[in-house]
Parts: structure tokens; C-alpha cells; sequence
């Protein structure tokens, strides 16, 4: 029985897992939640995650939510290459310390955007707020900018690369709702290299939120 994947469309955090069940080709089912149609506050899924948040997969019986967890569990089920982690104990450590640097720095000021523009009424956006929020984001890529060290984060393709990508896209995609919200020096020149070189890969454009496309 495939793997299934609670997902939102837009979410970083279920791109994540998406992406790295593309990344270790593990066979999935998708299930695309909806707000509108109350998907997160009906009682299954509430049995599945009483957080009602995605992403959450099931996998033959197993649920499991939260996105570093989900990551961490499927390098566990399926070992091996292509790798999430690397081999070598020190750059597998690098990596893990990037998944929680992006969870923990760059992904709350991402929420504090998100709350900001998409989900306040346009009428009521506050400059300060969404100014507040996208300062903080720009600081916090610009200390990446300096850990950054080759074609990926920390040695090869790994779920730190997956973490940040779909982060960093989100706030791009905001600034399509806010025109005048990015700033031409958002991205260094070795982090805005490394976002085309994602964006690249086959496994982001199969995973390119849905909505995004319209």
C-alpha cells in the first residue's frame, strides 16, 4: 500500500515532504487538504494530527506529522541512495543544524510574513508588521549567505536544501501579492546561484505547488 501525504498546496512545510518523496522515490498517494471545505477540522483528520496542520502522512497505518520529523523518518524507512543525509558523520551534522536553522530563524519570521500580507485583509496590511518581518528574513539570509559553501547548502543535495527551498519560494510567491515587497538585494549573489539551481531540478518542478501554476 502506498505511502499517503496530507498536503496544502503552498505549504513549505508539506513541499518538504514531497519533495523528499520524489528525492528517495518512495511510492505516495496525495491527498490535498482545503480550508474552504473544512478538511483540517473534520474528525479523521483531527485523528491523524489533533494539531490540524499538514503536511501528515500515513504510512500502512502509521500516522506521523511534523515536516523534520516525516524527513527523518523516511531516510529511516528507506536508507540508502540518493541520501538525505550525508555519510560522513561531520557534514551530516552541518545538515542537521541547517534543517533547525530554517525551522527555527528564517521559518518564524516566514510566518510572521505569511500572517502579515496573506492572511490579513489587504485594506488592514500594516507596513511596520510586514516591514518588521521581511527585515528579519533578509538578515537571516544574509547569514546563509556566508554558511553557503558549494552547489548546495552543506555538501551534496540533502533535507537542508530541501527545508530552505520551499521557504525562501514562499516569500517570493508573497511577493507577487506585494509588488513592492522585495527588494533587489533580498538574495546574495551564492544564495540566489543556489535558488536557480533548485528550481532546476526536476524534483521541484514535479512538486511546483499547484495553485502557483495558475
Amino acid at each position: 500500500m502506498a505511502l499517503t501525504l496530507y498536503y496544502l498546496s503552498g505549504s513549505p512545510y508539506a513541499w518538504r515532504v514531497w519533495l523528499v518523496l520524489e528525492h528517495k522515490r518512495i511510492a505516495y498517494e496525495l491527498k490535498n487538504m482545503s480550508y474552504d471545505a473544512g478538511d483540517f477540522k473534520s474528525p479523521a483528520f483531527r485523528a491523524l494530527n489533533p494539531r490540524q496542520r499538514v503536511p501528515v502522512i500515513v504510512d500502512n497505518g502509521f500516522a506521523l506529522y511534523e515536516s523534520a520529523a516525516i524527513v527523518e523518518y523516511l531516510e529511516d524507512k528507506q536508507p540508502g541512495e540518493p541520501r538525505l543525509f550525508s555519510n560522513e558523520v561531520r557534514e551530516r551534522a552541518v545538515q542537521r543544524r541547517m534543517v533547525r536553522e530554517a525551522d527555527q530563524y528564517f521559518a518564524t519570521a516566514l510566518e510572521h510574513l505569511v500572517e502579515a500580507v496573506l492572511f490579513t485583509p489587504k485594506e488592514s496590511w500594516s507596513d511596520e508588521r510586514i516591514a518588521k518581518a521581511y527585515g528579519d528574513l533578509k538578515q537571516e539570509l544574509a547569514l546563509w549567505e556566508t554558511m553557503i559553501s558549494g552547489d548546495y547548502l552543506a555538501g551534496s543535495l540533502s533535507a537542508a536544501d530541501f527545508t530552505l527551498f520551499p521557504e525562501i519560494a514562499l516569500v517570493q510567491r508573497i511577493g507577487k501579492r506585494k509588488p513592492d515587497l522585495l527588494t533587489s538585494d533580498f538574495t546574495g549573489p551564492k544564495i540566489s546561484a543556489w535558488m536557480e539551481r533548485m528550481q532546476a531540478l526536476p524534483v521541484i518542478q514535479k512538486t511546483w505547488p499547484p495553485h502557483w501554476r495558475e
